[in-house]
């Protein structure tokens, strides 16, 4: 099952460059980019199936050259469930996108440009999960770079460029800072694979390992938008069309959760910095959900709690146990699926009212009944409502923080961690009931001249993405949404398989003996 490996990375990079010769017939770079996408969902299922069954790690060393020279692809329980995971988001939006086109004439996505771009965008979001050394990481981020700026531009407006000059510009800060990172490793042990310095990281002097991980958690932190290097995020992702939000929002953050969760297991396990984590996520807790209650754009309100929902991750991430991994992958899963969701709500709600935002808002229960019930769903799992798989994540990271038999934080700053996870909880569904409130339950005549402590501080998008002429949703843009609502359902329907699957990969986190024999046992056959 080896093969399947590359083929994972291969698949969009091949679609990609047929639907780039076809840029001038439209029917068939849909067609090819959306069997594209099906092929690398079949690969992507193949993949979990043979690593979680099969109970081993798939290896694929790159031109043949072996471990610590070669380049390594690995597939353990984690890369798969993130790239299955990734390949189920990019097919919704891709469909969303696709009905978006037929509705408008392809004038928020054209078609020459559009898709191409999003298959190199699936490449390199494959790549980085797969990457088995930290330069190959590095490459998987900046094909995430190249395409999304490609997106996050689409229309050309004014503030599309400005919103992709300022995403560009720390991007590429953040990739300098990475690129100088694996430089220095390389020069400390030798090697940029993974498995490889895990094993001569010991040799470091500690003060070197402490200056690396810091650059490291630096870089990464940038990418998956924690405080204070969040700032960047709730100004750049509302600007462009909705299923670039949305896939934005839904994996490019947790490409750098996952980054994160990778080297501290992996590399950094013997090196401890879990308070400074700790601290760390409760600070991307508070300043998120408080950017939250105070927008009055439903995108941008969502942007700010994405930002807060890094939170949990990271202190998962700092407790460094099997449940605290085991949750922080399921958490992980759950929150991809969900703010793709609603960021697709989001945009059919801009599409039949006009606008986004809840002081505008009103009536859409009655005028739009279908959106309702999908932004009404996905509404209650953010907001942590049992038993929605937000519910069982938040109390997955809460029961290991309470279990404190081997963290290496103290217990009570733990607790004040959940404290401010129970309460960032709470805040997630204040913000979001007032949206149902204000834009779903209220009639529009309502809400003329109507002030309330609800709305008299609300903050306005002033991203200028509120759209003011009222549009048709089409049968696939409704469609492709609904069925990412059914997989969120489905998500805490079958908890206990999820979970355990990620409960197996928090294992193999905490005890990467099987990922590192992977790696350095591959047999390389030389042409």
């Amino acid at each position: 099952m080896n093969w399947l490996v590359p083929l994972i990375v291969l698949t969009p990079l091949l679609g990609a460059a047929i639907t780039l010769t076809a840029a001038r017939k439209q029917r068939l770079q849909i067609i090819i980019a959306s069997l594209t996408m099906v092929i690398a969902l079949i690969v992507s299922i193949a993949l979990l199936i043979a690593v979680h069954v099969g109970d081993q790690t798939l290896v694929v060393v790159v031109g043949g050259w072996a471990a610590p020279f070669g380049i390594a692809l690995v597939v353990d329980r984690l890369s798969a469930l993130m790239v299955l995971v990734t390949s189920i988001v990019l097919i919704a939006v891709m469909a969303f996108s696709i009905g978006q086109g037929a509705a408008d004439g392809d004038d928020e996505t054209p078609v020459s440009i559009f898709y191409p771009t999003y298959l190199v965008l699936a490449a390199g979001v494959y790549n980085a999960f797969i990457a088995g050394d930290l330069f190959n990481l590095y490459v998987g981020f900046e094909i995430l770079l190249v395409a999304s700026f490609v997106l996050i531009t689409l229309g050309g407006t004014a503030t599309r460029i400005r919103a992709g000059v300022t995403y560009i510009i720390v991007s590429l800060i953040s990739s300098i800072l990475f690129l100088v990172t694996v430089a220095l490793i390389f020069a400390a042990v030798g090697t940029v694979n993974m498995a490889e310095i895990s094993m001569r990281m010991a040799d470091v002097s500690p003060d070197v390992q402490l200056l690396l991980h810091l650059m490291l958690l630096v870089a990464f932190g940038i990418k998956a938008a924690l405080f204070p290097l969040s700032f960047w995020l709730p100004d750049s992702y509302p600007s462009a069309p909705a299923p670039v939000t949305a896939v934005f929002a839904g994996l490019l953050t947790k490409v750098g959760v996952y980054a994160i969760l990778r080297t501290e297991s992996l590399i950094f396990a013997a090196h401890d910095v879990s308070i400074l984590l700790v601290v760390i996520a409760m600070a991307t807790m508070v300043v998120g959900i408080l950017g939250a209650v105070a927008q009055a754009g439903i995108r941008r309100m969502l942007s700010f709690t994405l930002v807060s929902h890094i939170g949990y991750m990271v202190f998962g991430i700092a407790l460094g146990t099997e449940l605290g991994w085991a949750a922080t992958v399921y958490y992980i899963v759950h929150h991809i699926l969900v703010q793709t969701t609603l960021f697709l709500v989001t945009g059919l709600i801009e599409r039949v009212a006009g606008t986004s935002t809840v002081t505008h808002l009103g009536g859409m229960l009655k005028r739009a009944p279908v959106v309702a019930i999908l932004f009404f769903i996905p509404m209650l799992n953010l907001g942590g409502i049992p038993p929605f798989s937000g519910f069982i994540g938040k109390l997955a990271l809460f029961v290991a923080g309470a279990e404190g038999t081997t963290l290496q934080v103290p217990q009570p700053l733990v607790w004040v961690a959940i404290g401010v996870g129970a309460a960032t909880s709470l805040l997630t569904l204040y913000a979001l009931i007032r949206v149902w409130n204000l834009g779903f339950w209220r009639q529009h005549d309502e809400l003329d001249g109507f002030e309330s402590p609800l709305t008299e501080r609300l903050e306005e998008d002033p991203a200028a993405a509120v759209v003011t002429e009222q549009k048709s949703n089409s049968a696939l843009m409704t469609g492709a949404t609904a069925t990412m609502v059914a997989v969120t359902v489905a998500l805490t329907i079958f908890a206990g398989p999820i979970f355990n699957i990620a409960s197996d990969a928090g294992v193999n986190l905490k005890a990467p003996a099987q990922y590192i024999d992977s790696v350095q046992d591959v047999e390389v056959t030389k042409p």
